[in-house]
């Protein structure tokens, strides 16, 4: 083991310090969340388009 590092996390301080983690990953994962959702409409919206144009000609 590396002396120089810091002995792990046990009990509560593992708890606090995986919960901590979560809380600012929360963010980023909502961000990529939302950009999936976006990609989705715009897909289905050009997807839909592409359809209708088919339909008319």
């Amino acid at each position: 083991m590396d002396p120089s590092l810091p002995p792990p996390r046990t009990g509560r301080a593992r708890l606090t310090a995986v919960w901590e983690w979560t809380v600012r990953r929360r963010r980023i994962a909502l961000a990529q969340l939302l950009r999936g959702a976006c990609y989705g409409a715009g897909t289905g919206a050009v997807g839909l388009i592409f359809v209708w144009v088919e339909h008319r000609m």
